[in-house]
């Protein structure tokens, strides 16, 4: 009965790592990774997969949202988890899962979020304000760019002499590796929920 999760990544896979570490550990009761997806056949977020025997699928253009979404029929996907994807997704992609999309965002939206925003691009904005703190957020996707209800956020300070580099990977490690397994989790256990009612 847990809830059947994919995750979609485009690059190196950390937060793919952090949501594996988790579920290796227990954190994700309630919900399963069986599926990693990417739109990039050269990420290393496939190897993590890989070698966390989770199985995997390259979905590259032309028409990317019709092959994931055939794909993730195929493997009876429940919720989706976006970690590190580089692609922003329809309206009528959404729309097959209201509220079963979930994505990190490097930021306490509604600062330094929607289109432009992403990578080291949200802490460059960050630095280049001058706010003391920042932080990330995991929100439900919906059609507008970080634009979903908010599940959960986390703030983490910003210190002098911060690069962008340094700020990415502090908030890495205190906000996105903690948030995202834990909001897996919470949707997760939402969906069970609902299938035995």
């Amino acid at each position: 009965m847990r809830t059947r999760i994919a995750v979609l990544v485009s690059g190196g896979g950390t937060n793919l790592q952090a949501l594996i570490d988790a579920q290796s550990r227990g954190e994700i009761p309630d919900g399963e990774i069986v599926l990693v997806i990417s739109n990039n056949p050269n990420a290393y977020a496939l190897q993590r997969a890989r070698n966390a025997g989770i199985e995997i699928a390259v979905c590259t253009k032309p028409d990317l949202e019709a092959k994931i979404l055939e794909t993730l029929k195929d493997h009876n996907i429940e919720m989706i988890v976006l970690a590190g994807f580089m692609a922003i997704l329809s309206k009528y992609f959404v729309s097959h899962y209201p509220e079963r999309i979930i994505n990190i965002h490097p930021s306490l939206i509604p600062s330094f979020c929607g289109e432009g925003f992403y990578g080291l691009h949200v802490h460059e904005a960050a630095l280049s304000y001058g706010v003391k703190v920042t932080g990330a957020t995991v929100h439900y996707v919906n059609e507008i760019p970080d634009g979903g209800r908010i599940i959960a956020q986390k703030a983490v300070d910003i210190q002098e002499g911060d690069t962008p580099e340094i700020l990415q990977k502090r908030v890495m490690e205190q906000a996105e590796w903690i948030l995202l397994p834990r909001a897996t989790e919470i949707v997760s256990k939402r969906i069970r929920l609902e299938k035995v009612q």
